[in-house]
């Protein structure tokens, strides 16, 4: 599945701009990411971890208690979860990033005429559009559901060079219970069999010119 991860239109001079072509080698020195904000259903506080691969070519968010359900006993509210992220990405002198591929993982369980829906939006600070993604998986289903969300490399859009842009990732599981019987439970979750799930964001790297 193809899909265009950051808005485009935002503008990529200010202080300088991107080298042309894209620079396949991550840059060797450290990247530090903070979260400078975490809200939603999904993601508690102190439930939602982040961290940067050591080859600088992608990061991790990492979730311990994102669960979307419907059933009986289920509260009505929790049939939706969601999380928003605001990350400050600290990137060496003179590169600048954008995200080329976005992987989900975690485990679903649907009843037979149930629908359990995952959604994703990106977008860098101070872009007016945010792009969006959307999977929805159909019951009968028990299984671990994985989802990728790509962009063509001529589409990727970068944070511009010499500004700080904090990342925003805002993601979201729904279940619908539908035609299914009003006494089953369907659930989705972005967290596996040991509390944890990563969703991984691969970086593609630019060098910037003066």
């Amino acid at each position: 599945m193809l899909t265009h991860m950051i808005a485009s239109g935002m503008a990529l001079s200010t202080l300088f701009a991107p080298a042309a072509g894209e620079f396949e080698n991550p840059p060797a020195d450290e990247i530090v990411i903070d979260v400078a904000t975490v809200n939603g259903s999904g993601c508690p506080e102190g439930t939602a971890e982040v961290a940067v691969s050591p080859d600088n070519k992608a990061f991790t968010v990492t979730y311990s208690d994102y669960l979307a359900e419907v059933g009986p006993d289920s509260d009505p509210t929790a049939f939706r979860r969601n999380c928003q992220l605001n990350l400050v990405v600290h990137v060496p002198q003179g590169f600048t990033y954008g995200i080329a591929q976005a992987d989900y993982r975690g485990f679903a369980h649907l009843a037979e005429g149930a629908t359990g829906t995952q959604k994703a939006g990106y977008y860098f600070q101070g872009d007016s559009q945010t792009t969006h993604s959307s999977k929805t998986f159909e019951g009968e289903y028990s299984d671990n559901w994985q989802v990728t969300d790509e962009t063509e490399i001529a589409d990727i859009v970068y944070k511009p060079c010499g500004v700080q842009r904090n990342f925003n990732i805002n993601t979201e599981l729904r279940v619908d219970a539908g035609t299914s019987d009003s006494g089953e439970t369907s659930f989705m979750t972005m967290d596996s069999t040991d509390g944890n799930i990563e969703t991984t964001y691969h970086f593609s790297w630019k060098k910037c010119e003066s």
